[in-house]
């Protein structure tokens, strides 16, 4: 990789942190401010300002650094979309009519003849990531079957990140930190391209999100996973998909069993990268027992 090419992605990644503290300033500022605030895991008021702002700004500058016209397409695919169909379950998603716990809750309701939220978020990213995945398949003259399977399996890897990051957004910072993680291996090489625009800014959003003053909400958390699904996606074959693809379903199949946080927080090494930065969270002491009142002396 040449210096200039090694400048303009740092660049790119600056332009990145730069126009998601922006946009997050702005929604904050704005008069959906109000509509935009949550309560977080310790009952205080944080806005969800962080998941358009990341969207937005991963999915531009995803595009800028793609280098072509169809993996830029891909990015504005797969981190709008996948973007979109998460505010939709953020904003509407805590309606009584929309609740529905899980996968299967979803797909149970939408049998029953209701379509909740979840369930759109679902088809939504199902649909970017499917868009995006062709879009980054390559035919290579290997045949239309071939490459039918090729992009299902990167559809698969798309939605199944998008999904990752959300079960990871439990916790101020955690998906921010995840997704530098994730995405800095992704920025080397041909196609890193597309990983540094969105590696910068949620390297941006990182301070207020570690802060309680934002959070990244299904928007954020889907449009950011699907994002480095994209970046993966774009620089591997049938069997890097197929290996991601494992992990991931993986994972999720995990979390249905055994609790993310619980997994962090009894492992030394993970528990101190997931609470650096954060506000220190002081677990409520077990109420003491009272005392049986004493007989008075004769």
């Amino acid at each position: 990789m040449t210096w200039g090419r090694v400048l303009g992605r740092i660049a790119l990644a600056g332009a990145g942190a730069l126009a998601a503290q922006k946009l997050q300033r702005a929604l904050r500022d704005s008069d959906a401010a109000e509509r935009l605030e949550r309560v977080n895991f310790r009952g205080s008021t944080v806005s969800l300002a962080g998941g358009p702002a990341l969207a937005i700004s991963a999915a531009v500058t995803s595009a800028a650094g793609a280098g072509e016209g169809r993996a830029a397409a891909a990015a504005l695919v797969a981190g709008l979309g996948s973007g979109a169909v998460g505010l939709y379950d953020d904003v509407v998603g805590q309606r009584p009519e929309h609740k529905a716990k899980g996968f299967r809750g979803h797909l149970g309701a939408f049998q029953e003849g209701r379509v909740t939220s979840g369930f759109v978020k679902i088809v939504g990213v199902g649909a970017a990531g499917l868009v995006a995945s062709a879009l980054v398949t390559r035919s290579r003259g290997r045949g239309p079957v071939r490459t039918a399977v090729d992009t299902l399996l990167g559809a698969g890897v798309i939605a199944g990140s998008a999904n990752l990051f959300n079960l990871l957004d439990l916790r101020p910072g955690r998906a921010l930190k995840a997704g530098v993680i994730v995405g800095t291996p992704l920025s080397a090489g041909r196609r890193g391209g597309l990983a540094v625009g969105p590696v910068g800014a949620a390297s941006g959003l990182m301070p207020a999100d570690l802060g309680e003053e934002t959070m990244l909400g299904d928007c954020g958390a889907n449009a950011y996973g699907a994002l480095m699904g994209t970046a993966y996606a774009a620089r591997t074959g049938v069997f890097g998909r197929l290996v991601a693809l494992a992990g991931l379903a993986g994972l999720t199949a995990a979390s249905e069993k055994v609790s993310f946080t619980q997994v962090i927080e009894s492992t030394p090494v993970l528990r101190e990268i997931d609470e650096l930065g954060r506000i220190p969270y002081a677990k409520p002491a077990k109420p003491i027992a009272p005392q049986k009142p004493v007989a008075p002396q004769q």
